[in-house]
């Protein structure tokens, strides 16, 4: 088993005093090929890892995607998170809040979603959207943010509390790439299904939307729920990363096969 090496990882790190300081088209010095044989060679070892998580049933991972439309999180959970169990695996995907969960507290939808003891979660779009999406699409207003800040950050410390361990990871692509897959979906007919009206505006809002969540990725960052920034205008080297991210999240863990007493004797099962 190989991932890449801490320094790597570390390097995505978000820097509080400018999360997109850096280029979305870097890459490290790796290249596609062997990234995505490396990956190939990483799956059986994830399975297992996330199949002993399962059977200790003591901790949890909720893995949480963000970025702007476009970014890749539907293929990371296509690529990345089909390495796993699917029986252990909880996905969650969140759009614009429904009547029914605008009658709740903005939390509530997340809080109900989150992965039991054993589970990896993953979350397409997240808790996040209530201090970005949320202000543009006009359910909250700008005077609301500072409490629900203060509510993320909570939430986030009860996460720990609860033995689930955060991995939140900002897909940073160029508003050049973005415009290129947009293109592409609206030429393929494969792609085209995922487009929405929505997408347009979100690309003419492409600098205002990164200026937000560039201040949201500051405030929320903290030693015990960092965020990650991810270079993701090259596909094959977010899917390596963040499978290397989850990787060292694993292997934290030091997780094995739980030494159980087993609950009948082979001696009893011979009698039957």
């Amino acid at each position: 088993m190989t991932r890449l090496p801490d320094h790597l990882l570390d390097a995505c790190r978000c820097d509080p005093s400018a999360p997109f300081g850096q280029d979305p088209a870097r890459d490290f010095g790796l290249n596609k090929q062997e990234s995505q044989q490396a990956l190939a060679e990483l799956r059986p070892w994830l399975n297992t890892q996330q199949r002993m998580l399962w059977a200790n049933r003591r901790n949890a991972l909720l893995l949480i995607l963000q970025g702007t439309d476009c970014s890749g999180k539907d293929g990371v959970i296509r690529r990345v998170i089909s390495s796993f169990d699917p029986q252990g695996v909880s996905i969650q995907g969140f759009q614009k809040p429904d009547a029914c969960e605008q009658r709740h507290a903005f939390l509530w939808r997340y809080q109900r979603r989150l992965p039991g003891p054993g589970l990896l979660g993953v979350f397409n779009r997240s808790y996040y959207e209530g201090l970005i999406s949320d202000p543009l699409d006009g359910l909250c207003s700008a005077a609301e943010l500072p409490a629900r800040q203060q509510a993320i950050a909570a939430f986030e410390a009860h996460l720990l509390s609860e033995s689930i361990r955060p991995l939140k990871c900002f897909l940073q692509i160029s508003k050049g790439e973005q415009k290129q897959r947009l293109q592409e979906r609206l030429e393929q007919p494969h792609k085209r299904w995922k487009l929405h009206s929505s997408d347009l505006q979100s690309y003419r809002e492409f600098d205002l939307r990164q200026q937000r969540w560039a201040e949201q990725l500051s405030a929320s960052h903290t030693e015990a729920a960092p965020w990650y920034v991810i270079p993701a205008d090259h596909r094959w080297l977010r899917d390596w990363l963040i499978a290397s991210l989850l990787t060292r999240e694993l292997e934290q863990l030091q997780l094995d096969w739980p030494d159980n007493p087993p609950p009948f004797s082979a001696e009893a099962l011979q009698q039957l």
